[in-house]
């Protein structure tokens, strides 16, 4: 037990119960300062002692070369304040070290900083920009000595605030430094947006939570002894623990009433918390009441501006107030509720007429002098209080203000909220048009556009909806081609709709309108979205768009048009023709410095180039767009899509730990609607590959998501591919054949031949699986599939196969693979003499063509893939086939692909044989005496028939039949005749 410090006015300096979460707090920051970043989330109902906790950890680092920087989040309802906990811990770090500690970049801190000066303009740069400042900051800092960041409060964190806090971790990892944040557990109802940001950051490396319990009644008796300075009562000790559950805030209080036998409790924790205020003269609960509308924090100045009593009678009351322990002070003039639950009651306490009128005055008093507030609140707090008033006028011109000042700091969730406020207060003042100086359709549109940047996208529906409704197309051309454009986008990605008719509205709305920067961008905008739609119109558009830019005399304007030529032809040329358009357009972007303009590009760059069998380049192009997507607020959306690029082409490389990085940096984005659908899939496949247990949960979402009305016929490509998968691992052919099936059927399969070739690979190995009889279950059984059904399957195969063209080495190498299956099991295999050993026939010399052009492409996986089965289908050379059993054994082992060394062991065991250069030197699994049982037992002999036969005993007979079912891993006697008879066991 930690010594007592002190004990004064009922508060207990003590820390009880808790050894254990200290001792947690103590390991992690030895760890820390072994250069192993952490995050502790610290969790616990309100009272429960995490403030406390956080306090003696860090008086306990007195002395020691820790860095301490601490921010509190703050209660301004749904608005938020942007990054308040962060510009406090900076404002501390100032306060201590000075402002050199920026190293001359002042004036970037400033969007955190007012008080530093004027902000630096970042151009079009989003706030990527201000999270890598800081995350830099903290590195150096964390480089000079460990710094620990405390961060309270965090169930009232904006969603900047969190969104940071996200980018530390995952991102900006500082080698030194140890992120604490604290929240209440009970605050975190169904709907809070803490609630699954917590979950996906507890899966961040190097990310730990802690929850603090309550105190048992032997903790609630230790604390009230050091409450009541002596022993209590047993019947106290029960009544205060049957009342205060454990609670040390609450324990506190009742220990502080004024029966010093804490017998007299009041009924309800309303009564309880207000019960001590009761106790105050009446000038100290006055005072009271008007600190707690300003806040859990406010400064001397501001409350005396508020009470509107002299400098004598405020000093008094408020000298009240901080000896009950209701208030604390600290030496810069600030006051602070000791605790939250106590400003809530009492401001949940105030007469309709005081609410309205005590925040109104606050209002007043900030609006009439900003600096009462710390620099960069006062628009948000403004706003609050005139809302918390009822002015609606007032509140509609300060939450518009506030939205603006939430932009700047490129707090988009909080812009949109306060947005979102600005036009319920609208109908509300006849003359908000006059006061905001816009019109109500520049408000919806501005509210839609901060609603899809903040990933909002079911809102952003709603606002263009309502905004379209309102405009006069004709009137304004551009402006209802950008909204028609903007909605098109969003029910595409919603799949709600194909948004066909949007686009083709906007584009005669377009051909109409004058020349203009936006109309050229808007008219590239139209042509993609064309590009999957309507091929005899794209082409026309596209050359509108350049022949609109060309008019304008911008090289902008032209460059985004050939950025946009190289979309349309990257979706319906052939990637060899669509590349060089591509390049030149991405470097003509690159040399201007038109970044947004690059990004787009660099994701139609990387597609090309995997297209092509380039990965190196396709991940490289990839990889240097992701920054970009960050800095311009682009994270969920392209940020995404070039995440997922990239990752698709390691995948390709065999470097599957990098790409599964980045596939988890993909997912903690939580890119909206189908835009999940490109790291859902890859990851998916990937760790079916892996034989992960993860991939049932992955495969759920993503199978939900192409169920949406509309769903792009590559992504419906991409679902069919991963059926068909999840299904041949968990060994259901009737499964596996529905959804070749399905695959086969689907319009989409001749339009995108790259991943076409990918689901005609997966189906034909369908089929080939389906022809093996050691695999196939009986007609009678549940779930079997006739033959029929099977060559009716190989037959839409053939016929697919046939007609999608065969250009770069993952085509040439799908079409040779295709092949390969489909000759698999048609007949025995056929074995001709030669000098020197036996040679192929059939389905093996396929199998070899498939390994050959797969070596050419590079994949490894996929090699390793065929490599397997020519083994299988060149069983009778076993020597050749141990040594590509043993090359699978390699890369299979490299990639971590478990289902697929699982194979290999089997398909050895079968062969009799262990793979060359695996670790031992090839020799048979079977022994001589069980080939001869086995090729007995490919006769339909019985036991007693083969040991007749022998000259050995029934019984010895059946043991060698039971170990060779063992060995080749099948069932019974009949697939171990199925599985000699197609693997050749039986001719040597």
């Amino acid at each position: 037990m930690l010594d007592l410090m002190t004990t004064v006015g009922g508060h207990s300096e003590i820390l009880v119960g808790r050894e254990a979460d200290l001792a947690s707090l103590r390991e992690t920051l030895r760890r820390v300062r072994a250069a192993e970043p952490a995050v502790l989330l610290l969790g616990g109902e309100a009272g429960v002692g995490k403030t406390r906790l956080v306090e003696e950890f860090t008086r306990g680092l007195a002395g020691e070369p820790v860095r301490v920087l601490t921010g509190q989040c703050l209660e301004l309802g749904e608005e938020g304040l942007p990054f308040a906990p962060f510009a406090a811990a900076l404002r501390e770090l100032v306060r201590g070290e000075g402002r050199t500690v920026f190293e001359g970049r002042e004036s970037d801190f400033a969007r955190l900083l007012p008080e530093l000066g004027p902000a630096s303009e970042f151009g079009e740069a989003h706030r990527g920009l201000l999270f890598e400042l800081v995350g830099a900051l903290f590195a150096r800092l964390s480089a000079e000595r460990p710094l620990l960041l405390v961060l309270e409060d965090l169930h009232w964190a904006d969603r900047s605030t969190r969104d940071l806090i996200g980018f530390l971790a995952r991102s900006a990892r500082a080698p030194r430094m140890l992120l604490l944040a604290t929240y209440r557990t009970d605050e975190l109802h169904r709907g809070h947006p803490l609630r699954p940001f917590l979950a996906e950051l507890e899966r961040v490396r190097g990310v730990q939570r802690l929850e603090i319990d309550r105190l048992d009644r032997e903790g609630t008796a230790e604390l009230l002894g050091h409450l009541l300075g002596g022993e209590p009562a047993p019947r106290t000790v029960d009544a205060i623990s049957r009342r205060a559950q454990g609670i040390p805030f609450f324990i506190e209080q009742l220990a502080a009433t004024a029966d010093p036998a804490c017998s007299d409790i009041p009924e309800t924790l309303r009564d309880l918390l207000l019960s001590r205020v009761d106790l105050l003269p009446e000038p100290a609960q006055r005072m009271l009441r008007t600190a707690a509308v300003g806040g859990a924090e406010l400064g001397h100045e501001l409350i005396a501006r508020v009470a509107g009593v002299d400098e004598v009678t405020l000093e008094s009351a408020l000298r009240v107030v901080v000896a009950a322990q209701l208030v604390t002070f600290d030496p810069d003039g600030g006051y602070e509720f000791r605790h939250a639950l106590v400003r809530e009651a009492v401001h949940d306490d105030l007469l309709p007429g005081e609410h309205t009128r005590l925040h109104a005055r606050y209002a007043e008093a900030i609006e009439a002098d900003p600096q009462l507030v710390p620099p960069g609140r006062a628009p948000a707090e403004i706003a609050h209080h005139w809302h918390a008033a009822r002015n609606h006028p007032r509140a509609l011109v300060t939450a518009k203000h506030a939205a603006d000042e939430a932009c700047r700091r490129f707090a988009y969730a909080e812009q949109a909220s306060l947005l979102a406020r600005v036009l319920e207060l609208w109908e509300q003042v006849p003359e908000a048009a006059e006061l905001l100086g816009a019109c109500h359709l520049d408000l919806l549109e501005e509210a839609a556009l901060v609603a899809i940047e903040s990933g909002e996208l079911h809102r952003a529906l709603s606002l263009t909806r309502a905004a379209l409704g309102d405009l006069d197309a004709d009137a304004e051309p551009l402006r209802a081609a950008r909204l028609l454009v903007r909605r098109a986008k969003l029910l595409r990605n919603a799949g709600k709709s194909d948004g066909f008719a949007e686009s083709k509205e906007a584009y005669r709305l377009l051909a109409a309108a004058p020349p203009a920067a936006d109309r050229a961008e808007l008219l590239g905008d139209v042509a993609y979205m064309f590009a999957s739609m309507d091929g005899d119109e794209v082409d026309r558009i596209s050359e509108h768009v350049r022949a609109s830019a060309g008019q304008l005399g911008d090289a902008a304007p032209q460059v985004w048009a050939e950025i946009t030529k190289g979309q349309v032809c990257a979706g319906r040329l052939p990637a060899a023709d669509g590349l060089p358009v591509l390049t030149t357009a991405v470097e003509q972007a690159r040399s201007r410095g038109d970044d947004p303009a690059l990004t787009r590009g660099l994701i139609n760059v990387s597609d090309v180039l995997f297209e092509l069998g380039r990965y190196e380049e396709s991940a490289a192009a990839a990889a240097e767009g992701v920054p970009y997507a960050s800095r311009y607020g682009l994270a969920r959306t392209t940020g995404v899509y070039l995440l997922s690029n990239q990752a698709e082409a390691l995948l390709a490389l065999g470097r599957w730990d990098e790409a599964d990085a980045r596939l988890a940096e993909a997912a903690r984005q939580d890119p909206p609607g189908l835009m999940a659908l490109p790291w859902l899939r890859l990851r998916a496949r990937l760790r079916l590959a892996r034989g992960h247990p993860g991939a049932e949960p992955l495969l759920t979402r993503a199978v939900g998501l192409s169920g949406k009305p509309y769903v792009p016929g590559e992504k419906k490509l991409w679902m069919h591919e991963l059926r068909i998968r999840a299904a041949l691992a968990a060994d259901d052919m009737a499964g596996a054949l529905a959804a070749a099936d399905a695959a086969l059927h689907d319009a989409a399969l001749l339009e995108r031949p790259r991943y076409a070739w990918q689901v005609l690979a997966v189906a034909a190995h369908t089929v080939a699986r389906s022809r093996d009889p050691a695999r196939r279950p009986a007609t009678s059984a549940p779930g079997s599939v006739s033959a029929g059904e099977v060559e009716q399957v190989a037959g839409r195969v053939r016929w697919a196969a046939d007609r999608l063209p065969r250009r770069y080495p993952a085509e040439l190498a799908g079409a040779a693979q295709v092949k390969a299956e489909l000759a698999s099991g048609t007949e025995p295999p056929v074995i001709a003499e030669r000098p020197g050993g036996v040679e192929p026939a059939g389905s093996a010399e396929l199998w070899c063509a498939a390994v050959a052009a797969w070596r050419v492409d590079g994949q490894p996986f996929e090699l390793a893939s065929a490599l397997l089965r020519c083994a299988e289908a060149n069983a009778a050379d076993r020597a050749a086939a141990a040594a590509s059993l043993a090359e699978v054994t390699t890369i299979a082992t490299g990639l971590g692909a478990v289902p697929l060394l699982d194979e290999v062991r089997t398909l050895a065991r079968r062969l009799g044989v262990r793979p060359a250069g695996a670790g031992q030197p090839a020799d048979d699994v079977l022994t001589a005496r069980e080939r001869e049982v086995l090729r007995l037992v490919a006769e339909g002999q019985s036991n007693g028939q083969i040991a007749q036969r022998l000259f050995i005993s029934p019984k010895t007979a059946s043991v060698h039949v039971s170990r060779i079912i063992a060995k080749l891993e099948v069932t019974n006697r009949v697939e171990a005749a199925a599985v000699a008879h197609r693997l050749g066991l039986l001719t040597t």
